[in-house]
């Protein structure tokens, strides 16, 4: 099932005739661009590394992580923290925050992959935050430092090794299922944490029974998303330049024509990383929204 928030157009609902009006319409408008922004325009697919990470350096810049700024859930079960050794990738152990509710009993597993800025406290709080609910949440490292500027986070985007990265997800994937006892496992991410969210659904197309991804990269290739098992909800802004809402459009549309288990919301007026309350993006509206919808999905397809 595919959905969009109310304030979405809905193309794919058009009658043929209002279709074609509609391209008719466009063309004075497609002609006024130039070559430049009529790439900008289609662009829907995967990009580069360096692509990538010159579009999130200019949605972030003057941007800064504000500590403790994520603030806790004010409902939920009493919850356990703890820094645990989940993966050994080329030699080195790569350390987590793992959050889980109080007793001990298994729990619905969570992958958590962070934003550019690293494994910082506003993604340790929103593990806390999903053990509140009743998961075990296990915010992974795929850096292994983190970032106060918008230059230091460009780097570390750049410098993640693709198969390394993968490598430290699929041993995540089986921290929660073999150490942690998870009945089930799902991954959430969010802006460069949200594109790995989407790489790790398709990655693990048999294991994971959930996955989030809040304006994370995009892929669009049909052969790609083909693989696809999980069901799968995206959370995007319709002002995020570095996501564009065509790319998400293409995104939605190939995923309804595939017949996959996707919803796809697009918050209007709301740009990149509108979720963090740590970032100087903050939409709280568009914020509270999409975090209740997150949480009714992960209940819908985690819980028993």
């Amino acid at each position: 099932m595919l959905c969009t928030t109310a304030s979405a157009a809905r193309l794919p609902g058009l009658a043929p005739r209002a279709l074609l009006l509609a391209a008719l319409l466009a063309l004075p408008l497609a002609a006024a661009c130039t070559p430049e922004e009529a790439a900008e325009d289609v662009q829907t697919d995967d990009l580069g590394t360096d692509a990538y990470a010159e579009r999130m350096a200019s949605e972030h810049a003057g941007d800064s992580p504000v500590p403790g700024a994520a603030g806790e859930a004010e409902d939920g079960v009493e919850v356990t923290t703890e820094r645990v050794t989940y993966a050994r990738v080329g030699g080195e152990e790569l350390t987590g925050y793992l959050a889980r509710p109080a007793g001990g009993a298994p729990a619905p597993g969570l992958i958590v992959i962070h934003e550019w800025w690293g494994l910082n406290e506003n993604i340790e709080a929103m593990a806390r935050m999903l053990a509140q609910q009743g998961y075990t949440a296990l915010a992974v490292d795929l850096y292994g430092e983190t970032a106060q500027t918008p230059e230091r986070a460009r780097e570390l985007t750049q410098s993640v090794d693709e198969a390394a990265a993968r490598d430290n997800l699929r041993q995540a994937y089986r921290y929660l299922d073999q150490e942690a006892g998870a009945p089930r496992v799902g991954v959430i991410g969010w802006c460069f944490g949200g594109g790995w969210s989407l790489k790790t659904a398709l990655m693990l197309p048999g294991e994971l029974d959930a996955a989030v991804v809040y304006y994370g990269q995009l892929i669009t290739d049909r052969a790609e998303l083909a693989k696809l098992e999980t069901p799968l909800l995206g959370i995007f802004g319709a002002e995020d330049q570095g996501i564009p809402v065509t790319g998400v459009r293409e995104l939605e549309r190939v995923l309804a024509d595939l017949g996959k288990d996707a919803e796809i919301h697009v918050y209007e007026g709301a740009g990149h990383a509108f979720a963090n309350p740590s970032g100087e993006r903050y939409e709280p509206e568009a914020a509270r929204d999409a975090w209740q919808r997150t949480l009714a999905f992960l209940a819908e397809h985690l819980e028993p």
